[in-house]
């Protein structure tokens, strides 16, 4: 079954439905997505998105404190652009109908006064715009209630993308990755029926998202498994700086909270980090405190619970009225009532998990990657916002603005003609129904445990090259079940995330210093000269791919 569209996004959080409107009026959308609509990193994002709306505020001071979270990597023409434009985007979302927070008493002689804006770590002035502590689902939503009014989007859930479709896969002549090859598809399995249908079009979004269920403990979704990431690096487009995974330094520690996540805004409200004793630490580790950057407090957290040999360690907002937490905070504190703590009377125990992948599929300023017809938004991409270390409530902001920009370049191409071969559809050769399902769970479970023990918050190289050594053994045994069995949804995400593990590991092995969210003790100290640079990985082989059989595997 072959289904044409003139844009294809592929993904459905803030990036993907932000492009999907814009370019809708420019022609057929289709929006594929491997779960319901609405689930994506997005509707989980609690704090807030970073944008200049006070007067006290500017643009400049906005890019100040990313320059300076990001350590050194930033692409400092993108910080600018994203900065600059973010406001307006901001805009967009309200007059969609987004309902932020807003201040009390609201008589402010400038309009951008009506909102609460809030503090978060590494930020110099309170630019945080959010609703309550659900701004991701009040950003989701609104953008749903749009897509939903479109007639020109048809909507693909529970369908996953399998491999994207390029002209160098079909025409030998063109060399895989090169600047004549683009991107003209997609083969997607309809998770429900199993069923693979061909899906064409003009420009393709990749909004997947990001990777943190390659982790043991993370904050992501169920859906965050290097979906696009991966995708594109098989098709020869280039990814960097995979080596940055930020960890949330406070998500709830209890075995039925699934890592539920303490916003990084109940610091920025004054929340306080204790020891089990009570004593506090992070004045030892930094000059801001509980307020430095994520990945100082992370590796902070980190490095107290091994020194104490304690589980976890406390967020304490005991100190602030009650009522305010109620007020700030509802659903953070409705869901730490719910498994017995009030945050109110009591500190909560905290840990750190996988958060952020600050790396990702390399795009330019328009989120155009190395591919012709392929873009890339959102935390599946590396853009150079981010660097080395993503500043708090930064990434709502680049997926607005980086797909907005994206679909401008997307409805310009729409005038250039397409050379489209024939496409074969999706041959499952010999495959049949697996009956080793315990080949994926097994191996699913031995990745994340070995990427949280070996590839974590704190690193070497030894643990480095054991993580890669069986990683690579891992993917021979993937690849074989891959192509033995009929593929399924959780197939092709234990494939994902194990790719999407080496290249984490690959680029840890690369970068020889410490910087950002990389800390590696055989390698402490940041390196100015050789290490101010990306991390870049390129498959022009097309090894990976999966539109022929190799030939020494067997279905016997």
């Amino acid at each position: 079954m072959e289904i044409a569209k003139d844009f294809l996004v592929i993904g459905s959080g803030v990036a993907g439905l932000t492009f999907a409107l814009k370019v809708s009026e420019y022609g057929s959308v289709g929006i594929i997505t491997k779960d319901a609509l609405e689930e994506s990193a997005t509707k989980y994002a609690q704090g807030g998105i970073a944008s200049v709306m006070a007067e006290d505020d500017s643009c400049d001071l906005h890019v100040q404190d990313t320059l300076e979270a990001g350590r050194g990597l930033c692409k400092e023409d993108v910080v600018r652009i994203i900065c600059r434009e973010g406001p307006a985007c901001v805009l967009d979302l309200i007059e969609l109908g987004a309902q932020f927070t807003r201040v009390q008493h609201d008589a402010k002689p400038h309009p951008s006064a009506e909102y609460h804006l809030t503090l978060e770590g590494g930020h110099s002035k309170h630019r945080i715009l959010h609703a309550n502590d659900l701004t991701g689902w009040e950003i989701e939503r609104t953008l749903i209630q749009a897509v939903r009014g479109k007639a020109n989007i048809e909507i693909f859930a529970f369908h996953m993308a399998i491999d994207l479709i390029t002209q160098s896969q079909l025409e030998p002549s063109i060399k895989p990755g090169s600047p004549e090859d683009e991107v003209l598809g997609a083969y997607v399995l309809n998770v429900a029926t199993g069923e693979v249908k061909t899906f064409m079009g003009g420009s393709i979004l990749l909004a997947t998202g990001g990777a943190g269920k390659v982790y043991l403990y993370t904050s992501n979704p169920d859906t965050a498994t290097g979906d696009g990431l991966v995708m594109a690096y098989r098709a020869g487009a280039k990814v960097a700086n995979m080596e940055f995974i930020q960890f949330h330094p406070t998500c709830l520690y209890h075995p039925e909270a699934k890592s539920f996540l303490i916003s990084e805004t109940v610091r920025g409200e004054g929340g306080i980090l204790r020891l089990k004793s009570g004593k506090t630490f992070m004045e030892n580790h930094h000059p801001l405190g509980c307020l430095a950057p994520r990945d100082v407090v992370a590796r902070a957290i980190d490095y107290e619970m091994k020194k104490s040999g304690d589980d976890c360690v406390y967020l304490d907002v005991t100190h602030i009225e009650g009522y305010r937490i109620r007020e700030r905070f509802p659903n953070i504190f409705k869901k730490c009532r719910s498994l017995g703590f009030d945050m109110t009377k009591e500190p909560v125990p905290v840990v750190p998990a996988a958060h952020y992948i600050c790396g990702g599929v390399m795009v330019d300023v328009n989120g155009q990657t190395s591919l012709r017809r392929l873009f890339a938004s959102g935390e599946v991409c590396y853009s150079g916002l981010h660097g080395a270390n993503r500043l708090a409530s930064n990434s709502l902001l680049e997926g607005l603005v980086l797909s907005r920009r994206a679909a401008a370049k997307a409805v310009a191409l729409l005038r250039e003609p397409v050379k489209t071969p024939e496409i074969p559809p999706w041959d499952s050769g010999g495959a049949v129904n697996s009956d080793e399902s315990v080949v994926i769970s097994h191996n699913w479970d031995e990745v994340r445990r070995l990427m949280w023990n070996y590839v974590g918050i704190v690193r070497t190289n030894k643990r480095l090259r054991r993580a890669q050594c069986r990683i690579e053994l891992l993917l021979e045994e993937i690849k074989e079940y891959y192509w033995n069995f009929l593929v399924t949804k959780d197939a092709l995400e234990l494939r994902n995330i194990a790719i999407t593990a080496l290249l984490i590991v690959q680029g840890a092995l690369a970068r020889k210093e410490s910087r950002g969210l990389h800390y590696n003790l055989d390698y402490p100290d940041a390196d100015d000269v050789n290490g101010a640079k990306d991390t870049v990985f390129q498959d022009t082989t097309q090894r990976l791919i999966t539109l022929k059989k190799p030939e020494y595997l067997s279905h016997e």
